[in-house]
């Protein structure tokens, strides 16, 4: 019986219009990462600009000759106005002016001035790519005349006085000293540990709100009474129910994976992290991996056996929306929390406030394991999994109530 309960429960839920628009929401995700990814990556290597030279000095020249090399440039002329119209038909970026007496102001120990007349098609961040690397040569610019100038006032190595120290960093991260920058491990740690996070969320909100509004369904068509009325134990329902939420959840989750692994491959971008993961010891074990499935599988379960409950107290699917509320509040505050901060590092309080959401373990489990800390996830395990059994339990009780029918406790008859 308890096979045909997971079936009847598996059709409710994991019905076709659910599965196109799990996938749909998933593939319109990977979509948007990777058409940000491509517009990124199809951005010319050297920026389209034009040059308006009126000075004729050596500075003008030495300006106009490190923007021929790092960028390219299309206009070279006196007229502004011609300028930005062969700039608007090529897709250019920006019209740099060297106005007149560029070179004298700078000898006479006065700043020079570029006037520049930028043209943006749009306000999007692939949009401002292109003037991040007008400003990253008109710093070179920068460089070159002051190495110029220090050449002409007897410096016999410009570089060294532009450039007097290098870096090498070295961190110290949970007492371990490692030879890396924080910009390295925090994004080998973000790349591992964001996707988790986020899939996490879907999958509790996908199955959780799955449940609730089940529960709402059968209450409303009057199916849960029906069910109740034949010969099959009640632990028997509660646990189909779950199992089929959890087969589903599990295949959402694949579903989200892979749409916001694709997602995120296209806005973050990629920086060298090859051998990083040895060098700090972030390669994980197969029993790291296997902790991590079963805080995951605990977790779910805490979230369907709460979402459940609170469906119980539905007495419609418009009731049952309403009642999804403090699942959505509880992931989406886990998840926020995961992203951008530490376990570690949080205040005391704040720290017990997410020990004790399950939501929280499954989404730190992967961080704790790559430096060790497997006994604060056992741990984790141990608490969502006495999380779990206790509103199972619950949930039996009120199993054998009318609030399961009404939600509303039973009165008693008043003489």
């Amino acid at each position: 019986m308890l096979g045909n309960i997971i079936k009847k429960e598996l059709k409710e839920l994991l019905t076709l219009p659910t599965l196109i628009l799990t996938i749909s929401i998933a593939f319109m995700y990977a979509i948007i990462g990777q058409s940000i990814g491509k517009a990124v990556h199809e951005t010319p290597q050297k920026v389209i600009i034009g040059i308006v030279n009126l000075d004729g000095g050596s500075f003008g020249e030495l300006v106009e000759h490190v923007l021929k090399k790092y960028a390219n440039v299309i206009y070279i002329g006196k007229s502004e106005e011609e300028g930005l119209r062969m700039l608007k038909e090529k897709s250019g970026v920006a019209l740099i002016a060297i106005p007149e007496g560029f070179t004298q102001n700078i000898l006479s120990g006065r700043q020079g001035e570029l006037e520049i007349v930028w043209i943006m098609r749009g306000t999007g961040i692939a949009d401002l790519i292109s003037t991040g690397k007008v400003q990253g040569v008109l710093g070179m610019i920068n460089s070159e005349i002051a190495k110029k100038l220090m050449e002409r006032y007897g410096v016999k190595d410009p570089e060294i006085v532009l450039n007097p120290f290098t870096q090498k960093a070295s961190t110290i991260l949970k007492e371990r000293r490692l030879n890396l920058s924080p910009a390295q491990i925090g994004e080998k740690m973000s790349s591992q540990t964001t996707l988790t996070s986020i899939v996490i969320m879907m999958l509790i909100l996908g199955a959780g709100g799955s449940v609730i509004s089940s529960m709402g369904l059968e209450k409303e068509n009057k199916t849960l009474e029906t069910l109740l009325t034949l010969p099959i134990k009640r632990s028997h329902i509660v646990v189909g129910k779950i199992v089929a939420a959890s087969i589903v959840g599990f295949i959402m989750a694949v579903i989200y994976m892979v749409g916001f692994s694709f997602y995120l491959k296209g806005l973050v971008p990629s920086y060298p992290t090859s051998g990083i993961e040895s060098d700090i010891g972030l390669n994980l074990q197969l029993k790291d991996y296997a902790l991590f499935g079963i805080s995951l599988f605990v977790t779910l379960l805490a979230g369907i056996s709460l979402s459940m409950m609170l469906g119980l107290f539905a007495e419609n699917y418009k009731s049952s929306q309403m009642l999804s509320f403090p699942i959505v509040g509880l992931a989406t505050f886990s998840m926020l929390l995961t992203m951008f901060k530490d376990f570690d590092t949080l205040p005391a309080g704040l720290k017990i406030v997410a020990f004790l959401i399950p939501f929280t373990h499954p989404m730190i489990a992967l961080r704790l394991l790559m430096f060790g800390r497997i006994q604060l996830v056992v741990w984790g395990i141990v608490y969502v999994s006495v999380i779990t059994g206790v509103i199972i339990f619950i949930i039996t009780k009120i199993f054998n109530s009318d609030r399961l029918i009404t939600g509303r406790k039973r009165r008693r008859a008043t003489s």
